[in-house]
């Protein structure tokens, strides 16, 4: 165990020493940690390989990953990933062959520099190998203190927080901003909470209470995380591979049979399903943190016909656990004309980065990206609502 100023790393060899009992959420923590620190990665995330260790700062603890290069690794560890190779694959959605080619072959041009600065050389503090990751507030003090420490432990690799959203962690973006860190737009996501349809006027109470009139219409019975079984884990995985690898990209965490185990038997994921005629046909599942809720398993059969309405269900099973718990609802991003219907309302969702430590090819890069995004991404997702 490194220790520094109270901020603690521990690895596979030590992680029975970490004070959970004193941590927020710490009951949670070791069941998800401990998982993961004594398994290699890909035993839960197919295709993420990374170094695994928990760090604790007062009484926090968060999971770190460290990587070197992994070009092939998930987005949710490897920067390359996240902006060349999962760009690449939603260029399709442009429906616009010339343009495709064009955008391509930039995204190559940009893919060899940052390969050439090293990007993927990487330390991501708080990252539990999801697409968000939820956060306790953290001062502008305890992100110095985590930025000091995770620099001695760590003197080659950047210093990086994923899914960080000035909306929700006021406090905290604004320490990492003072501390030096660079706010590069990684996400354009959608945020609801319960109340905020009262505010949107009459078309979206009316359109959230279609969708719940329609689940209650459809004939699916809802299904408790008590209810699932075992033997539905394989159709599980492959709801969710359907829709978010097969449909969207292959790009995104490829969850192996033990990782939702864990989730049903550790209740690190509460589960969700619609089920008809004995037959899963939808899932999701969410973790929630500090008020805020996500859902980083959702899925549904993309066989059956549209009109069906398995995606409105579903996300209507969602708000309504928003609104039994009084928990904001992070709904991650995409599909964005479809929840800001509902109520939602877009954030640039930002990773951060600190470089200072490190010689000016590899800082260069991360200032390109940041003004690219900045000036042209968000613009055009927020016009197109995507």
């Amino acid at each position: 165990m490194k220790q520094s100023n109270y901020v603690s790393l521990y690895d596979k060899s030590n992680v029975n020493e970490v004070p959970w009992e004193s941590m927020r959420d710490g009951e949670y923590a070791r069941k998800y940690l401990s998982a993961c620190m004594e398994e290699q990665s890909d035993h839960y995330v197919k295709n993420v390989r990374t170094q695994f260790y928990a760090i604790t700062v007062d009484d926090l603890v968060m999971p770190v990953t460290v990587n070197d290069s992994e070009y092939g690794n998930s987005y949710v560890c490897s920067p390359y990933s996240h902006y060349i190779t999962y760009a690449k694959d939603e260029l399709r959605m442009l429906q616009m062959p010339m343009w495709e080619a064009l955008m391509a072959q930039a995204l190559s041009m940009l893919g060899w520099m940052m390969k050439t600065s090293r990007t993927n050389q990487i330390a991501f503090v708080n990252n539990w190998l999801l697409s968000t990751n939820l956060y306790h507030d953290l001062t502008a003090e305890q992100v110095q203190r985590i930025t000091r420490f995770c620099h001695t432990r760590f003197p080659r690799h950047l210093i990086a927080f994923r899914s960080v959203s000035s909306k929700l962690h006021p406090v905290m973006y604004q320490g990492l901003k003072n501390a030096g860190y660079l706010m590069v737009p990684s996400r354009y996501v959608y945020l609801f909470h319960p109340d905020w349809p009262a505010q949107g006027g009459w078309r979206v109470r009316n359109t959230l209470k279609r969708d719940r009139q329609m689940l209650e219409k459809s004939g699916y019975r809802i299904v408790s995380h008590e209810e699932i079984r075992e033997g539905q884990i394989e159709r599980i995985i492959d709801l969710y591979n359907a829709l978010y690898l097969d449909k969207y990209s292959q790009q995104n965490p490829q969850f192996t049979y033990d990782f939702i185990k864990l989730g049903l038997h550790k209740r690190t994921l509460t589960l969700i399903g619609l089920e008809k005629e004995g037959r899963l046909d939808g899932i999701l599942g969410y973790f929630q943190r500090n008020g805020v809720m996500t859902t980083p398993l959702f899925g549904y059969d993309v066989t059956l016909p549209k009109e069906t309405g398995l995606y409105r269900m579903l996300s209507s099973l969602l708000v309504q656990e928003a609104e039994r718990q009084g928990l904001l609802l992070h709904q991650s991003a995409g599909v964005g004309a479809f929840k800001a219907d509902r109520g939602a309302v877009g954030e640039v969702e930002y990773t951060a980065v600190w470089a200072r430590h490190l010689p000016l090819y590899r800082r260069g890069i991360w200032t390109a990206l940041s003004v690219l995004l900045e000036q042209f991404g968000v613009p055009l997702v927020k016009k197109y609502r995507l």
